[in-house]
């Protein structure tokens, strides 16, 4: 992967979609990710540190997870705000009935898509997304929560790429080599959860090897990565 040729066509991609949209900055999402990190680090060379805002939005989140987002919020001087969800997910969890935890913790995501877009909004920014290949192609991201974005600058790269980026760009090695999570819940790991490691998920997505859960979740993957379907009169 040619890092450099990337980068620059990355960077031009967000400026003619930021152009398009008429709006004058992007929101990101800081999760502390090696995900997050790279797309932030791009969006600010596509625009100044004036025009981004990373968001950083723990919800019952990992001690750790906030401060490697701080640490590359400081490292590239991002410009950062924090806003602590925790109590909003108590609070409505509270009133909710008795869920499993899928959909308690899908929860965190949702609410954090909401605050991003409160102030997309307020700034007339538009979100970026912090999606990647090997996540999309099978679905792993909270539809309507961290899936609601309006650009998805990594959309096509594979974490392998997106991680080579990341060096490329000089993210902290201790945040490319950390262990994926969506912080979902204590102990949750992206591998974890989709039953294979990245690498093998790369390698099966690319050479059309796929196992029958692999399969299942490539198939339901489907209608997360369209709009929603409409009946028409006439068919």
């Amino acid at each position: 992967m040619n890092c450099e040729l990337f980068e620059k066509k990355i960077i031009v991609w967000l400026k003619t979609k930021l152009k398009s949209a008429k709006k004058s900055g992007f929101v990101v999402g800081l999760s502390g990710g090696v995900d997050s990190a790279v797309v932030s680090v791009l969006c600010k060379k596509a625009v100044g540190t004036k025009n981004v805002l990373c968001l950083i939005l723990p919800c019952q989140s990992q001690k750790t997870d906030i401060t490697d987002a701080r640490k590359v919020a400081k490292k590239f001087r991002l410009k950062t705000e924090t806003i602590d969800l925790t109590k909003i997910y108590e609070n409505l969890t509270g009133i909710l009935p008795t869920a499993n935890k899928l959909a308690r913790a899908n929860l965190k995501p949702r609410l954090r898509m909401l605050t991003l877009y409160y102030f997309a909004n307020k700034l007339n920014y538009i979100v970026a997304g912090t999606g990647n290949k090997s996540e999309l192609s099978i679905g792993y991201f909270t539809k309507y929560g961290d899936g609601g974005v309006d650009i998805l600058p990594i959309g096509d790269l594979y974490k392998s790429e997106v991680c080579g980026l990341a060096k490329y760009l000089k993210v902290p090695e201790e945040i490319i080599t950390k262990p994926p999570t969506a912080g979902l819940w204590a102990g949750q790991t992206d591998e974890g959860e989709i039953g294979m490691t990245y690498d093998e998920l790369e390698y099966r997505l690319k050479n059309k090897k796929q196992t029958q859960k692999l399969k299942n979740l490539t198939d339901a993957a489907k209608h997360k990565l369209s709009l929603p379907e409409i009946f028409f009169k006439g068919q």
